[in-house]
């Protein structure tokens, strides 16, 4: 199945407002792929300039944010890394980390010098992460689809909180669909509806997809109509 075929089923099924966009790390832009326009301030930023289109950023791109930076798995210059240690001391001061959790904040362990971003649909490469942007009903049929609910495989879960660029990495490092509730940080840079949450499904995970999100769909139907007479048992 093509990507823009997935795509536009991801819409169908899901009922999305926004158009999911895909990244990969890659050292330099593919054949035909424009450079990022320059700095964001933060690497959740580039996710919905991905939704006009495919380009390619660079690690000191990324900089605005040391920690998207470091999250992305960059290399940091001397100057970003003393700002990451600033923010990180601040952060911890005023109570919105703890200082034990700073070595655990998920990066991504293959080093590139940069991403290429785009909607999914236009990707011209395989992507490492398709991030969507999803109301909880919405997360709620696509972690169904790919199996992440299952007691017996996952019984640990996969929510994700700050930073919300974590999560990318997460679902990559554990090949599972990861939901994050988002942070202060991407609620603010992106502009998202306070309605969504940030779902992130590794690409080794998109083959299966369709056939699985077309039954998930299907079944949640019956099992809507089941609930709907069982409800009005009770009127």
């Amino acid at each position: 199945m093509s990507r823009a075929t997935l795509a536009s089923l991801l819409h169908e099924r899901l009922g999305l407002a926004l158009p999911p966009v895909a990244l990969a790390l890659a050292d330099e832009p593919p054949a035909g792929v424009a450079r990022a326009a320059g700095r964001v301030p933060s690497a959740c930023a580039f996710w919905r300039q991905a939704e006009h289109g495919v380009f390619y950023a660079s690690a000191e791109d990324h900089l605005g944010c040391p920690i998207g930076a470091m999250v992305m798995g960059f290399d940091l210059p001397a100057s970003a890394m003393q700002e990451l240690m600033g923010l990180v001391q601040q952060m911890c001061a005023i109570g919105y980390v703890q200082q034990e959790e700073v070595p655990h904040i998920p990066k991504f362990g293959r080093p590139a010098r940069g991403i290429v971003y785009g909607p999914l649909a236009q990707f011209p490469v395989e992507p490492d992460v398709v991030l969507l942007w999803a109301t909880p009903r919405q997360a709620m049929l696509l972690q169904e689809a790919v199996g992440a609910v299952q007691w017996a495989e996952h019984p640990e879960g996969a929510l994700f909180g700050r930073p919300a660029c974590g999560a990318l990495p997460t679902a990559v490092a554990r090949g599972t669909t990861t939901v994050s509730v988002g942070c202060m940080g991407m609620r603010t840079y992106t502009e998202i509806p306070d309605d969504r949450c940030l779902v992130a499904i590794p690409g080794g995970s998109l083959p299966a997809l369709s056939e699985t999100l077309a039954r998930t769909h299907a079944a949640n139907e019956e099992m809507r109509q089941f609930y709907l007479s069982q409800k009005a048992r009770f009127a």
